[in-house]
């Protein structure tokens, strides 16, 4: 075997060197601020895990030879957890303790991003309020500093504000699914869900709102506006403001460093307070990330009824490309190291680049660009050229500057932009869905309409039900998987998914298949074929979506948001 399972790698000795100095900083620092090292199992139980909070899935799953359900751990933080809870007690507490582990994690196929990374991370068990949250970030902050990172920022948010707005909604289902709509950053079918629901026009407008909000001390006064209006007591941000009075107390330059941001939510569930993440160098993709989880070890540790707790971790593979090697990037912008698969490091000052669909969506993208300021001129005629410098037609403070075009195809469009080969782009909403990757939608453009079907030819109905009797399941050819699988799985019908990618509508006609799910806009095509639809699935528009962390470094990512969302409200 000459080759490592994807998804994983070697680590030669000039990297592993240089991995071992970024730990050995980290390490330092923690180890000044007392925090002892501990180690736990690469295999958890998986029961022992879900006990603390909700898991992301971990690719690798066992049992072993008692018949237990074991997974390899997705995160360290939850095998710590049971660690304290069953071997610590009370006397035992504040617990200050760190470690350095790999943790591995489920990833698309073909998406060039690595199962296994490596966590710097620490824990304070039994310290909690301001005094703990301040101590947990400052360390990050400190270490941070230590490691020389480049042009870094400090961004927080609380799941506070957004837990108590939700318990505040009649329809607990509806606060369920929204809630989920946060979690992946779906603010378009958030908005979708809200606004046909029946809740209060102040709960409909803070739901909506508050994922949505950035910036500095002036957030958190939006926050007690909108959660007050909405009937939510005073205090979800107090924290907040406290930590941010402690920051600068410390020395730190808040009004630089920090911003607060109420679109992060972690895909684990048990955080209660304060949430944070740390972004350096240009990188969208965090170097470390953390929070407060104060109910998790409620009555687990002998002889304590509560005991908060709050943690963070660095991930190894990032601050490797984010910090500058000796002698380069004395410019402030990192060389990007030989390994990690975090999305592309791009100097702040670059023109703010702009993903633009070909093909049908093309002619309507670049109106609403335009119609929201930017010189798209160079676009009219573009040739061979992939990219094209151009520029903001608006002056002022609040001014995008030097933008940077290039031209993708639709469904190629959510990859440049999680990986950082550009900030923002447009395409359609099943593009979206099909890539299944950390992209923040944030504006319905309402152009590009079509519906998503399912056909089959207008004589084999009856066919086409003695064949899934027979079979117990459904042929059907798409060229969209991902959309067609999960709305027969939400059906409860077995579908067996042929992929294709062009003449849809002949997979039944020549037999391959019974039914196809595809887009349709006027029926012309499937009557030309002699098909009929059979069931409506989903509508589709084009979408205005942004890489989630140059979201939070980058205001003409949200300018250009802002101005497309008044195009579309107008």
């Amino acid at each position: 075997m000459t080759t490592t399972p994807w998804g994983f790698r070697d680590i030669l000795p000039e990297e592993a060197q240089a991995r071992e100095d970024i730990a050995l900083t980290v390490k330092d620092r923690l180890k000044a601020h007392g925090y002892l090292p501990v180690e736990t199992p690469l295999l958890e139980s998986r029961a022992a895990l879900e006990g603390g909070g909700r898991l992301t899935d971990s690719p690798f799953k066992l049992f072993d030879d008692d018949g237990r359900f074991l997974m390899v751990r997705p995160d360290n933080t939850l095998p710590i957890v049971r660690l304290v809870s069953s071997r610590m007690r009370a006397a035992d507490l504040p617990l200050r303790l760190r470690y350095e582990a790999p943790v591995v994690r489920g990833a698309a196929r073909n998406s060039g991003t690595s199962r296994q990374f490596t966590q710097l991370g620490y824990e304070l068990i039994g310290e909690g309020g301001v005094a703990g949250d301040t101590e947990i970030v400052s360390i990050a902050v400190e270490a941070t500093l230590a490691l020389g990172l480049p042009s870094w920022r400090l961004v927080c948010g609380s799941v506070r504000p957004f837990q108590e707005l939700l318990a505040r909604c009649s329809d607990r289902a509806l606060a369920e699914r929204v809630l989920a709509l946060v979690h992946v950053n779906n603010l378009v079918d958030l908005d979708d869900e809200v606004r046909a629901s029946d809740e209060a026009p102040a709960v409909k407008r803070a739901i909506c709102e508050l994922p949505r909000l950035h910036g500095g001390l002036e957030v958190l006064d939006r926050v007690d506006s909108l959660l007050g209006e909405a009937g939510v007591g005073a205090g979800t941000v107090d924290e907040l403001r406290a930590l941010y009075a402690s920051l600068a107390q410390e020395g730190l330059d808040v009004a630089e460093r920090l911003a607060f941001d109420f679109s992060i939510m972690s895909s684990f569930d048990y955080y209660t307070g304060l949430v944070f993440k740390i972004y350096a160098a240009g990188m969208p993709d965090s170097v470390g990330s953390g929070g407060r989880y104060d109910r998790v070890l409620d009555g687990a540790v002998a002889g304590a009824d509560h005991v908060p707790a709050a943690g963070f971790a660095f991930s190894l593979e990032r601050l490797e490309i984010v910090r500058p090697i000796d002698g380069e990037g004395d410019d402030g912008v990192a060389v990007p190291a030989a390994g990690g698969d975090s999305a592309v490091v791009r100097d702040m000052a670059a023109p703010l680049r702009i993903a633009v669909p070909k093909g049908s969506l093309n002619v309507d993208a670049l109106r609403v660009l335009e119609e929201a300021g930017l010189d798209v001129s160079p676009l009219r005629d573009p040739g061979r050229h992939l990219i094209f410098r151009s520029r903001d037609l608006r002056e002022g403070p609040n001014s995008i500057g030097e933008v940077e075009f290039i031209i993708v195809r639709p469904t190629d469009a959510p990859a440049f932009v999680a990986c950082g080969g550009a900030d923002c782009g447009i395409c359609g909403r099943d593009s979206l869905i099909e890539a299944d990757m950390n992209l923040l939608q944030l504006v319905d453009l309402g152009f590009g309409a079509c519906r998503f079907i399912e056909a089959e030819p207008a004589a084999a109905a009856a066919a086409v039900e003695r064949a899934y009797a027979r079979r117990g399941s459904l042929r059907v050819a798409t060229k969209y998987p991902r959309i067609a699988g999960a709305w027969y799985a939400s059906r409860g019908i077995n579908a067996d998914i042929v992929s294709l990618h062009g003449n849809i509508e002949l997979g039944p006609i020549v037999g391959m298949t019974d039914r196809i799910v595809d887009i349709t806009a006027t029926g012309t095509t499937l009557r030309e074929n002699d098909l009929v639809i059979t069931g409506e699935i989903m509508e589709c528009t084009a979408r205005f979506f942004v890489n989630p962390g140059r979201a939070r470094i980058d205001a003409r990512v949200r300018e250009l948001a802002a101005r497309l969302a008044a195009l579309r409200k107008a």
